[in-house]
């Protein structure tokens, strides 16, 4: 399990412990590097054997949004050793977005997209037309049926695994 959350809130105070009993502190220091639509370079602090990461809100504020790659590095002055690596995003502080922000991610912009093909095909018969020398085909409603499949299981796997996941379906049992 990765020390660096899957993401990151733009605008709110950001902690993370990092327990490395290889690297303990205060021999060990370690810092966590993002890159991606910005540079952010935190340096931990020493909390008994771990490592504290903290960025004030005033901080986190002005952290671009977007996908990072980040790199957990331990040093004890003359050696430096990667410890982890991984990917995080920064979501976007929501107290800075004003009226008619769209916070849905793709999977819900996709779906809801073929969601509203599939109920306005509903007053529409032709599958294509032709006027003058343009033509128009739409997709055919079994393909945008399949489509939805595909995306309502993604859409219904990101908040299970926002839910924490689980091993497998769930199972109500009442004694």
């Amino acid at each position: 399990m990765s020390a660096i959350p899957g993401e990151i809130g733009a605008g709110v105070t950001f902690r993370a412990t990092v327990f490395l009993p290889v690297y303990p502190a205060p021999e060990w220091s370690v810092d966590l590097i993002l890159r991606g639509p910005g540079q952010i370079d935190l340096a931990s602090t020493d909390d008994g054997d771990n490592h504290l990461f903290h960025a004030a809100a005033s901080v986190t504020k002005d952290w671009a949004p977007g996908h990072y790659r980040f790199e957990l590095r331990a040093s004890d002055g003359v050696d430096v050793v990667t410890v982890e690596t991984g990917e995080t995003r920064i979501a976007p502080d929501l107290a800075a977005l004003g009226q008619g922000f769209d916070g849905r991610d793709h999977v819900r912009k996709v779906l809801d997209a073929v969601e509203a093909v599939i109920e306005n095909r509903a007053t529409i018969d032709q599958q294509s037309y032709q006027i003058n020398n343009r033509s128009l085909q739409r997709t055919p409603l079994d393909e945008l049926m399949k489509l939805r499949a595909k995306y309502r299981a993604e859409l219904s796997q990101k908040k299970r695994a926002r839910r924490g996941g689980g091993l497998g379906p769930r199972y109500k049992v009442s004694f």
